[in-house]
């Protein structure tokens, strides 16, 4: 019997949980699966390794594994990787696929958008936009990131769309702060590329009020959060690994 197991990153704020298993209980109803079972990498229970053991109890003889990130990096390459070998180590009879994350996707590019347009702020010409990703020392946070700003300048037309990070990479947040000032663009568009914030967005604010200047109108958008458009590109990871997982990782 085919099981689904959704891996969410997790986080030390309840609010963080609540709101990613709300998230992939929406999406559940889109999956056409008996089994649907949602696991947390760390900082959150149950584990990967029970929600394996959740999907055998309720007879899973394939378990898809879906990792809920926003971009590939380490998490994605080698610890859940390394907690599907453990599994597959407690359950030989057991057949496993791997999926990947939500990754590049043209409606992701569309929902950042949408969250510049909520603003209800006239859009200048020469707008720019600034995307904060959450970090990592892996090159391809970074690729990826690049690229989605590339689709989204492009699509959109705006004047340039930078990006920055708030660990583990560069540019840092605060440096490319400091450069669009510098630069004296009049209008910046400032998405946080993160599921959920927490007291991220309160560090973010302060270090936008920081950079106040009366010339200069810089816009805090809201994240892109659990966006109904990240809701259909995970259903469509689900089912494109359902339905063809010969092109994805496939572990036995």
């Amino acid at each position: 019997m085919q099981a689904v197991l959704y891996v969410g990153h997790g986080s030390r704020l309840k609010a963080g949980v609540d709101e990613a298993i709300q998230f992939i209980e929406r999406c559940k109803s889109r999956i056409d699966v008996p089994i649907q079972e949602i696991c947390f990498l760390e900082l959150a229970e149950p584990n990967i390794e029970e929600g394996i053991a959740k999907c055998v109890e309720r007879g899973a003889t394939s378990i898809a594994v879906v990792p809920i990130l926003l971009l590939t990096a380490n998490h994605a390459n080698e610890d859940i990787p390394f907690e599907i070998e453990v599994g597959k180590i407690l359950y030989p009879d057991v057949a496993f696929t791997y999926g990947k994350p939500l990754g590049i996707h043209s409606k992701i590019v569309d929902s950042l958008y949408d969250r510049i347009v909520e603003q209800q702020v006239p859009i200048a010409e020469d707008a720019h936009v600034l995307l904060i990703g959450r970090g990592s020392s892996d090159p391809a946070v970074k690729r990826d990131l690049t690229e989605i700003a590339r689709l989204l300048k492009e699509k959109y037309s705006f004047s340039d769309v930078d990006i920055s990070f708030l660990y583990g990479a560069k540019p840092s947040f605060e440096d490319a702060l400091r450069q669009l000032k510098e630069a004296r663009h009049q209008q910046v568009f400032i998405i946080p590329y993160l599921l959920f914030t927490g007291i991220l967005m309160k560090s973010i604010e302060k270090k936008v009020a920081q950079q106040f200047s009366a010339d200069q109108q810089l816009i805090l958008c809201n994240s892109l959060g659990y966006h109904e458009a990240v809701e259909e590109v995970l259903a469509e990871r689900v089912n494109e690994l359902l339905e063809t997982p010969e092109v994805w990782q496939l572990i036995s």
